[in-house]
C-alpha cells in the first residue's frame, strides 16, 4: 500500500477545486513552509505550492506565517541593533534607486537603517547591492557581521543569498516558473535584525493591505506600507502616495501629496553615478531630489521624528538642505 507523502495534505487543501479548497490556517502555513525550508518537498509539490498560493493570492495569516518560518533560519541577533527595517527585492528600471539617498539622509541624521534584498537577475534593473558597493556603502557578508556594522556605522546591507540561501533558491524559481511567488512578498516582512520599524514597499496595490495586516499580525510595533515607483520603497513625487500603517496593533492610513502636477519622463541613462553627483550638489535632478527629500519624510514620520505629513516633508528638506556633500 502506496503511503501519501505528508506535504501533499496541504496542495490538497489549496488544490481541491472552486468549491473544495480553501486557504491555509496559520498553523498550517507555518507547517508547511516549515517543510519548504528544510527542503522536505519534492520539486513538483514545490512547484504545485508555490503557484497555488500565487494564483489564489496569500492571505495575511498565510504570510505571516510563512515569514515565521523563514524566521527560523535567521541567525539570532543582539536587542536594539537597529531603527529602521528596509528591504530592496524589485530593482528599479524607469528611475534609478533615489531611495537610497533617502536612506544616507537619515543615517546622517542619527537614524539606523538595515537594508535587505537581492543581487540583480534582470538585466533591464538596476539593484541595490551594485549601486550601494558604487557608492562605498557596506554590503555585508552575514547577519552578523551586519549587526556590528549598522551598530558602529549606522548603516549595512545583506543579500538574501548570504542570511536565507533557500529562500534565494525559492526566488531564482520565476525564471522557471514565469511568475512571482509568495517568497517575493514574506522575503520583505523579514525583517532580520528584528527593527521595531518597518518600511515595505510594493508593486500591486492590493497587497498593501496584505502587508499591513500581515505586519500586524507578526507584531511588528510600526510598520508603514506604500506602493513604490518599481515597486522598492521610493515615493513617487508625480503621484499621491497612501502610506498603510501598523502602530501597536492599530491599523492606519496616511496620504502623502503629489509634488509635480506632470508626469517625468522614464530615465534614459540609469547612471547610478548620478546619485553621487546630485548627493554632492554637482548635479541638478528635480525627479531625484523630490523622491529622495520625499521617501525620507515617510520614514521619519514612521519613525516618530514628526507628528503630521507636513511636518515630516519640511524636516526633510531640512536635513537635505544639511547634508554633508562630502559624504559621496
Amino acid at each position: 500500500m502506496e503511503t501519501q507523502h505528508p506535504f501533499a495534505e496541504y496542495i490538497r487543501t489549496l488544490g481541491r477545486g472552486k468549491r473544495g479548497s480553501r486557504d491555509l490556517t496559520a498553523d498550517e502555513a507555518f507547517a508547511a513552509f516549515s517543510h519548504v525550508m528544510k527542503g522536505e518537498v519534492e520539486p513538483v509539490q514545490l512547484g504545485a505550492f508555490l503557484m497555488l498560493i500565487r494564483v489564489k493570492e496569500e492571505t495575511p495569516e498565510e504570510l505571516a506565517s510563512f515569514v515565521r518560518a523563514a524566521r527560523q533560519h535567521i541567525a539570532p541577533v543582539g536587542p536594539d541593533a537597529v531603527d529602521l527595517d528596509w528591504s530592496s527585492y524589485a530593482g528599479k528600471r524607469r528611475q534609478l534607486p533615489w531611495f537610497i539617498l533617502s536612506a544616507l539622509l537619515l543615517v546622517e541624521n542619527g537614524v539606523r537603517v538595515f537594508m535587505h534584498g537581492l543581487t540583480g537577475r534582470k538585466d533591464d534593473r538596476v539593484y541595490t547591492p551594485a549601486v550601494l558597493k558604487q557608492l562605498n556603502l557596506p554590503v555585508c557578508a552575514s547577519v552578523s557581521e551586519a549587526e556590528k556594522t549598522v551598530r558602529a556605522s549606522g548603516f549595512a546591507f545583506v543579500d538574501l543569498k548570504d542570511f536565507l540561501p533557500r529562500l534565494a533558491e525559492l526566488i531564482a524559481l520565476r525564471e522557471l516558473l514565469g511568475l512571482r511567488s509568495p517568497v517575493h512578498s514574506l522575503s520583505r516582512l523579514l525583517n532580520p535584525l528584528d527593527a521595531p520599524r518597518v518600511l515595505q514597499g510594493v508593486f500591486h496595490p492590493p497587497y498593501k493591505a496584505t502587508h499591513q495586516n500581515a505586519g500586524a499580525l507578526l507584531r511588528i510595533p510600526h510598520l508603514g506600507v506604500l506602493k513604490g515607483e518599481g515597486g522598492e520603497i521610493e515615493r513617487n513625487p508625480d503621484q499621491e502616495c497612501e502610506v498603510l500603517t501598523v502602530h501597536d496593533g492599530a491599523l492606519g492610513a496616511e496620504t502623502w501629496p503629489a509634488l509635480f502636477p506632470r508626469r517625468h519622463l522614464k530615465d534614459e541613462t540609469m547612471d547610478p553615478r548620478r546619485l553621487i553627483a546630485v548627493w554632492r550638489g554637482e548635479a541638478e535632478d528635480e525627479y531625484g531630489q523630490a523622491a529622495t527629500v520625499g521617501t525620507a519624510a515617510i520614514a521619519l514620520k514612521l519613525l516618530g521624528k514628526a507628528t503630521t505629513v507636513d511636518e515630516a516633508q519640511a524636516l526633510a528638506e531640512e536635513m537635505w538642505t544639511k547634508r554633508p556633500r562630502t559624504r559621496l
